[in-house]
């Protein structure tokens, strides 16, 4: 089956990159839909837009499958998906039905790309068993996600008016269109390492078999049931302290040291990446070449490649870019103790997440320093030195590049650009 892949121009905001090229769980988007799709596939080819592929396509009659490069999905979607798009006999397109829990909650108050049709809603993906002219006669496919309702928070009755146990809707397939930062940490962390923890979980529950493995497999090696190797996977030459408390289901990578005392739940921990003494991790990616000192603490959170975060830092339900420091002591906060809405960036304009409990972003190549605050579902701009003042100190507000502190000091020190703004990069094209 020949793969044809449609360009996303739009980039994300803070990252100033579009979606294929940032990380989700430890891999760039276009790796890990060529690696999920690798089984399906003979050959693909790329294109900017449709008119485009119509032009070198429409003559060519051979199944194909068709998606643009912005989707997350996880291998039991695909595999739905394609298996009953061959079954169907004719040309399909992909359709989520807009109650969906999954889709309503996380995935569609960020969308712009759906297409309505009734109470359907049309995604970027078709089966096209005869080419790529098909595409006017595809008929909606509609997948179902499957989602499971999982509490994550308790907001008690002096917090706010909207109290009580907050939930996620986590699909058993799951789907996203990545147009938001808030999209991955959908895709990430909800859709990503939560969802797989419920999946182990009902595995367990329905297969006794496995639930025996696992009791056998934690006898043989000593080790409690979380902590044996069938939950955690560990690479080659770790170093793990004894006095470190490694739950699973979690995945370590390669090169990986962790420090006395710390705490890593239901987490996936890239290569070459050092865990100091003391840090607690759970339910968190640390990607590729990150650095975390002694007490950093990371809660639903994503670091992407190269990125550290230094001593006594916080971060809950956050997104950061790659090669990205946090300094020492600062929080993300992620309750707005004000009862007003988490808004984020699409399309330059605000837009209600319909999130209550939400963290911050920061992009790539940033340096914040110690002490920071950070307001709920704020965001700092990729290339942005944030320093510490008197006057500011708490951000509450979305950090642009042109309020980067180090603009006074670039004669001396000079800080490179290295993710400008599209329509930045196509007037410095045009000149």
């Amino acid at each position: 089956m020949r793969r044809v892949i449609l360009q996303a121009q739009r980039q994300i905001h803070p990252f100033n990159e579009p979606a294929r090229d940032l990380r989700v769980q430890n891999k760039p988007l276009w790796l890990w839909q060529r690696d999920l799709l690798a089984p399906y596939i003979s050959e693909e080819r790329e294109y900017p837009n449709w008119e485009i592929a119509l032009r070198f396509e429409a003559d060519e009659q051979v199944a194909t499958l068709v998606h643009c490069d912005n989707l997350f999905f996880n291998q039991l979607f695909i595999a739905d998906f394609l298996n009953r798009a061959r079954s169907a006999g004719g040309p399909v397109r992909l359709a989520l039905r807009a109650d969906d829990p999954a889709i309503a909650h996380h995935v569609q108050p960020l969308s712009l790309s759906f297409v309505e049709e009734g109470d359907l809603l049309l995604a970027d993906m078709w089966f096209l068993p005869r080419g790529v002219g098909q595409r006017e006669d595809a008929a909606p496919l509609v997948i179902a996600t499957e989602s499971r309702e999982r509490g994550y928070y308790h907001v008690p009755p002096y917090m706010a008016t909207d109290f009580g146990d907050l939930t996620y809707q986590l699909p058993r397939k799951a789907f996203i269109i990545i147009e938001s930062w808030v999209h991955l940490f959908v895709a990430d962390i909800l859709f990503g390492v939560f969802t797989r923890g419920v999946n182990q979980e009902d595995r367990i529950s329905a297969d006794w078999r496995y639930k025996i493995k696992i009791l056998l497999t934690s006898l043989v090696e000593q080790r409690q049931l979380l902590e044996s190797s069938e939950l955690v996977r560990v690479g080659h030459n770790v170093t793990i302290d004894p006095s470190a408390r490694i739950h699973g289901p979690t995945v370590i990578g390669d090169n990986v040291t962790i420090g006395a005392g710390s705490v890593i739940d239901n987490c996936i921990i890239g290569n070459n990446v050092t865990v100091s003494q003391g840090c607690q991790l759970m339910l968190s990616v640390v990607s590729d070449g990150c650095f975390l000192p002694f007490r950093a603490s990371l809660f639903m959170t994503t670091l992407m490649e190269n990125t550290m975060v230094a001593q006594n830092t916080c971060l809950q339900l956050c997104v950061v870019g790659r090669d990205t420091f946090i300094g020492a002591g600062t929080t993300f906060t992620d309750f707005n103790i004000l009862p007003a809405p988490l808004k984020a960036v699409l399309n330059d304009e605000l837009r209600e997440t319909n999130f209550l409990v939400l963290g911050g972003c920061v992009g790539h190549h940033c340096r914040l320093s110690s002490g920071l605050i950070i307001h709920p579902a704020r965001t700092v701009e990729s290339d942005v030195v944030l320093l510490a003042r008197e006057d500011r100190n708490i951000i509450s507000r979305n950090v642009p590049y042109e309020d980067s502190d180090h603009f006074p000091y670039a004669e001396m020190y000079p800080y490179p650009r290295l993710y400008p703004r599209r329509n930045e990069t196509e007037q410095m094209e045009a000149l």
